[in-house]
């Protein structure tokens, strides 16, 4: 790959060209060098290059021009160095999907039992039709028909066919769908860079190395690269080395950056040195791709404790190849399909926990498929036993040698009727209603401005009880801008014109705001003419920059003049300093430092601030209070956010301070000026949280602004409203409330503050994770709260990964924001959010829906087809007309039922919330009551249908006896009934108009007439192989009539009032409170199935009363010695034990559920769609206090080894050390 550009002309570089065209480094040098770490990366570079600046002269670019954009070098660098680019793994073939669908045991018996009949069709012994074989071989019009046994093998396999290829085709289709999601995600993600001297955003795939790539707070690497110039940089390099620690990152120490590595703090430049499959992610994923799937762990876990010592330490990480997104692997996108992986829970997670609707469901096809089995077994059973007592006892004949391969057809016969009552039992129509409904929905929730990341979210979204809300850009517009400010003592109501002020106070002003705020931020003129100016980059600092506008003056020439590399010390925004301070170094070697920050904390480091002539007198905290109450509470009141701007002078005969000790730099400032900034609310929020407050959805606040201020924008929301008591309270005094003298949160306690809290301000990453935790593990109210956050900072992570739902800001959010998040809001619009409730809403109804019209034509037909077969020892509906029946109710119905769009009215009832059953009473008497007439009406017609329509009786036909019109009425009556039931079926909470909204839904109506076209076809031309002969059109009308008999049935069910029908049992329920305390099991463990689940219960029954009585000789002993139990009895952390004795039996209760269960099966969750709390399985030999890391969900930065359940939070840092000892 060295030489292969050797040919190309040099490329126009804005570094001179040399080295024939060729680059000064290759592809391996680079890829080695990425390989090292801190102090042996620098010395590499000084070796080799002498200084990051000689890298990239050999890399043919400049540090501060960026390349040139020319497209015949960046070709070359793409040839030469590869493209930022990881090729997705080949999408599964057709055929390997119809493999796939091939595999379901249903189908398999029926091939088994077609091939069987065919092979048996063809073997004609000699004197097989003699009449010694009794009357059951006579019969037979003519040869032709019997030669015809075979058409029924036939017609089953080609039904198998057609079921297996409408399976396949969905997966495809499904799989299609998803590729074009992550395309779409992967296109939006665009990076910073400088080229030409310009900074523009290219997308991440057009990166080349030898860009110079600027990165912020919040950013997620999209490539390998050296730093050459940073401020304060933090790196999360968690998902590459498993280290949970923030490494610093600087030019002297540690420049080396690595792609799919978060940026915790600070902003910088960097050189891209290695790109796509070069990069250090990217040969991961070329070592993932390499290795089977078996190997994958083992290859992730040799590649970490690879050249580089800080690996060494490393811990195998099951997250790491969907941790980094922009550059999409086969990992990523396979685990969106398959596994609904969260790609940012990192540690220690395996799995999704299964969404409620996902479990609701599982249980239900467990049950039928059970009851399923139990009638088919039970229909052959009785058929084999009929036929040998009538043959051989009433009858009395002989099993004779040549009569057996006759006998050997009429068996495989009836185990053809047992295996079709079994698969017209099994709702496989149920997975493939589910992904129909979320493919559809997630593709329409496209246009809503919703990009939906995990399918099931969509879904849960619609359960959702409370949404906790940013402010900033969620509910109000994020258009800052300044409409007061308080400066030289005086307070304008306005933006004061420049002469107001005082010429020093203003220049110092002017300075301060445009060197203290990211270089990146910029107003930029408007789009089109008479527009509103763009505002790029962090909004508060669009709003003072535009102050700056409004007085008459211009940043852009300041900054040119002290550009990023003369600013000496920089200490960046972040969520616990809430402040930004800049320093620079003065020509007589003093320095100045700008701040600008949050009033209240500013404020209070400031000890003078600038009077009316523009000199600074002192400010005495007496001053700061009276400031406070006459100048910041009357802006805050007013929705204004208040922001102070101050600067410090350290003096050059002073020597250079200790830039490390923050706490003496950002103190003893001078206030310049405080400013009031408007966001406005955008209009639609208020009508969006109407909307939710009536769908049962509690809006909660949580900001970082100050209460007032939030008070005032929660009453202009309607999250407030006048008379009635609720919360308002700031993150301190929360803390105060929920937490006990330990410093621990406690569920009681948090359980009096969240039901009455509205609106949370100035609150903390951590205080909004666990008010999110608190309000999701809460039992208080009857039904389990699910809980949506939104969010747009690296901060929020925690709390987004934490929610049910989260959602992220698509236009405001970092890139960590949305990796964390479920949803991303592609317009960040409040009213987006009630759109997503609205669909999840939708979804459940569909799934709801077709269960309603499944199940009805499950229990009819599995009912006929077991009287039909006992009594007339054949069932009435043929094995092919089954798989017809389960054709059209199964794939066609869901793909008709599971479109429905959504209507404002879902938003009118409450959310159905976790363990609300899939069937309701009213669907239950729907299903009965449609069972009902089917089967009268089917009964009538088996019994009574050939002097009904003067025809010959179907009954009791022979071997191959010919289609009988009989039987043919039997089956077009039938699915007459199926298709006006499947209008029935369209309203679910006992409306009685169906027809309402159907035009809205081509795919409905289009479908209902295809399947009454087809089935047309099939009665009139099916023949043999469909057991059907042509009706006359007067049979034609009456069989349509009692079709249409269904939706007269369906206004006479709707009228009686199901709360008189107390004897109907609901089915499909959630888990109750009881089950999720007693079956909460091991987080992070092997998911289950439920099927496996149920046969398994007994077993675990049995271990749980072991432990029971285990764990109560523990607690007795724990007690007596104060100690830990014997390990191994329970498998807990013993530091638990030693930090407090009285959370022993709390844990030592919990810990009984986790025990004894050896085997991963049976210690992973039984409701695993349920929270759980966080429980880390530990080993007798190793214990240790988790990492924030690697507690999975419990990212709280206050690590306790009790943050479980009661005593869920943590603790305060004060106790940390201490833990350390005692587990040590």
């Amino acid at each position: 790959m060295a030489n292969n550009t050797t040919e190309h002309p040099p490329g126009n570089s804005v570094a001179e060209g040399n080295h024939d065209g060729d680059f000064g480094v290759t592809v391996m040098d680079l890829r080695e060098l990425m390989e090292l770490r801190s102090a042996e990366g620098v010395s590499k570079i000084q070796d080799t290059h002498g200084d990051v600046q000689g890298l990239c002269r050999r890399l043919k670019t400049s540090a501060i021009e960026g390349l040139s954009g020319n497209p015949v070098d960046l070709e070359k660098r793409h040839t030469y160095f590869g493209k930022n680019f990881i090729p997705p793994k080949k999408a599964k073939t057709f055929l390997a999907l119809v493999w796939e669908a091939l595999q379901d045991v249903t189908l398999i018996i029926l091939e088994i039992a077609a091939i069987i009949s065919l092979g048996l069709s063809f073997y004609h012994p000699p004197g097989g039709d003699s009449e010694a074989c009794g009357q059951v071989a006579g019969g037979v019009e003519d040869e032709g028909e019997a030669q015809a046994g075979w058409i029924e093998g036939a017609a089953i396999l080609f039904s198998v066919a057609i079921v297996v290829l409408v399976t396949a085709f969905n997966d495809w289709s499904k799989e299609k769908q998803f590729r074009g999601l992550q395309s779409r995600i992967e296109q939006e993600q665009k990076f910073t860079v400088i080229r030409k001297g310009q900074v523009i955003q290219i997308p991440v795939s057009e990166i080349v190395v030898g860009d110079i790539a600027q990165i912020k707070y919040g950013d997620l690497l999209p490539a390998d690269g050296i730093l050459i110039q940073g401020n304060d940089l933090k790196i999360d390099e968690s998902s590459l080395t498993g280290e949970s620690d923030q490494v610093r990152k600087s030019m002297e120490k540690d420049p080396m950056l690595l792609s799919g590595t978060h940026v915790m703090e600070g902003s910088g430049r960097m050189v891209v040195s290695a790109v796509g499959l070069n990069s250090q992610t990217g040969i991961i994923f070329t070592l993932l791709c390499a290795g089977d799937n078996e190997e994958v762990k083992k290859v992730k876990k040799s590649k970490k404790q690879g050249p580089s010592e800080n690996r060494n330490k490393a811990k195998t990480q099951d997250g790491i190849a969907l941790e980094i997104q922009p550059l999409k692997s086969e990992e990523a996108t396979e685990s969106e399909e398959k596994e609904e992986v969260k790609p940012v829970k990192k540690v220690n997670v395996t799995k999704k926990e299964k969404s409620v609707l996902q479990g609701k469901l599982t249980k239900l096809a467990v049950q039928i498929g059970k009851a399923g089995l139990i009638m088919s077994a039970l229909t052959v059973i009785i058929l084999i036993l009929y036929f040998v007592i009538d043959t051989f006892a009433v009858q009395g004949r002989s099993w004779m040698s040549e009569c057996t391969p006759i006998y050997i057809q009429y068996f495989v016969k009836f185990f053809i009727i047992g295996v079709t009552v079994l698969v017209v039992a099994v709702p496989e129509g149920l997975p493939l209603a589910v992904t129909i409904s979320l493919a559809y929905s997630v593709k329409k929730m496209m246009k809503d401005n919703n990009l939906v990341r995990h399918l099931d979210a969509c879904e849960t979204m619609g359960n959702a009880t409370a949404i906790c809300s940013d402010k900033t850009g969620t509910l109000t517009m994020n258009r800052m801008t300044v409409v007061q400010a308080y400066v030289n003592d005086t307070h304008f109501k306005t933006v004061p014109e420049p002469d107001a002020i005082k010429p020093e106070t203003l220049e110092v002003m002017v300075n301060s705001i445009s060197i203290n705020s990211a270089y990146t931020t910029k107003i930029l003129p408007p789009e089109k003419e008479g527009g509103l100016p763009r505002h790029v980059g962090n909004k508060t600092e669009c709003a003072l920059l535009g102050m700056v506008l409004q007085l008459k003056r211009d940043y852009q020439p300041i900054r040119d003049e002290v550009p990023e590399e003369k600013l000496y010390k920089v200490y960046t925004f972040n969520s616990s300093r809430k402040s930004m301070s800049t320093v620079l170094k003065n020509a007589d070697g003093g320095f100045r430092m700008y701040s600008k920050g949050a009033s209240e904390i500013v404020l209070r480091k400031c000890s003078r601030i600038l009077d009316t002539q523009g000199q600074p007198r002192i400010f005495k905290p007496k001053d700061r209070d009276e400031m406070v109450r006459k100048v910041i509470e009357p802006m805050a009141c007013d929705g204004l956010r208040t922001i102070c701007v101050a600067y410090r002078d350290f003096p050059a005969e002073a020597g250079e301070p200790n830039w490390e000790n923050e706490n003496e730099i950002l103190n003893e400032l001078t206030c310049i000026v405080v400013v009031g900034i408007e966001d406005p609310v955008r209009p639609e929020v208020p009508d969006a949280i109407v909307k939710c407050q009536r769908a049962g959805i509690t809006v909660r606040m949580v900001t970082g602004d100050n209460i007032n201020t939030a008070r005032a924008i929660a009453i202009k929301c309607g999250i407030l409203l006048p008379g009635e008591d609720f919360l308002c309270m700031e993150g301190k005094e929360f803390n105060q409330q929920i937490r006990n003298d330990q410093g621990e949160v406690e569920q009681e306690r948090l359980d009096k503050v969240w039901p009455k809290l509205r609106v949370l301000a100035r609150s903390s990453p951590t205080d909004k994770h666990t008010l999110v935790k608190g309000i999701i593990d809460s039992t208080v109210l009857e039904t389990r709260q699910v809980v949506a956050v939104t969010g747009d900072g690296t901060n929020d992570g925690p709390a987004l990964k934490k929610a049910d739902v989260g959602f992220a800001m698509g236009i405001a959010g970092t890139d960590v924001a949305k990796e964390a998040s479920d949803i991303i809001l592609t317009d960040d619009n409040f009213s987006s959010i009630v759109k997503a409730v609205m669909w999840g809403r939708n979804v459940y109804d569909s799934i709801s829906k077709f269960l309603q019209f499944q199940l009805t034509v499950n229990v009819v037909a599995v009912i006929v087809a077991f009287t039909g077969a006992c009594i007339t020892q054949d069932s009435p509906l043929k094995a092919v007309q089954m798989l017809w029946v389960n054709l059209i109710m199964d794939t066609l119905a869901s793909l008709a039922l599971a479109t429905e769009p959504p209507c404002e009215s879902l938003l009118l009832r409450k959310p159905y919330g976790r363990n609300k059953p899939l069937i309701s009473r009213t669907m239950m008497k729907n299903i009965l009551g449609h069972a009902v007439y089917q089967l009268t009406i089917i009964f009538t017609l088996l019994f009574a249908g050939e002097t009904i329509f003067n025809i010959d009786s179907g009954r009791n036909t022979p071997l191959h006896a010919p289609p009988s019109e009989h039987y043919t009425i039997v089956f077009n009556v039938f699915v007459m009934m199926q298709l006006f039931n499947e209008i029935n079926a369209r309203k679910i909470h006992g409306e009685r108009n169906v027809f309402e909204g159907i035009y809205k839904n081509p795919i409905f109506c289009s479908v209902v007439l295809g399947t009454f076209i087809l089935q047309i076809v099939i009665v009139q031309f099916g023949g043999k192989p469909f057991s059907c002969t042509a009706l006359t059109i007067d049979q034609w009308l009456w069989c349509v009539f009692i079709g249409v008999g269904e939706l007269l049935w369906g206004q006479l069910i709707s009228a009686i009032p199901t709360h008189h029908l107390k004897f109907l049992m609901e089915a499909g329920h959630g888990t109750t409170k009881e089950e999720i305390k007693d079956e909460e099991l091991a987080e992070g463990a092997d998911e289950i199935d439920h099927a496996e689940m149920e046969l398994r219960r007994g077993q675990i029954l049995w271990f749980r009363g072991l432990n029971r009585i285990q764990t109560q000789m523990d607690v007795v002993y724990t007690f007596q010695t104060g100690q830990a139990p014997v390990p191994g009895a329970l498998r807990r952390q013993p530091s638990v034990v030693s930090q407090h004795n009285d959370s022993t039996v709390v844990n030592a209760f919990r810990s009984s559920l986790h025990v004894g269960l050896e085997s991963p099966e049976s210690r992973s969750s039984i409701h695993s769609f349920m929270a759980h709390p966080e429980f880390v399985p530990q080993s007798e030999e190793e214990a240790r206090i988790p990492t924030i890391e690697e507690s999975g969900d419990e990212i709280d930065p206050l690590p306790s080894a009790s943050s479980s359940g009661a005593g869920g939070g943590g603790e305060p840092p004060s106790a940390f050390p201490h833990s350390c000892e005692s587990s040590i």
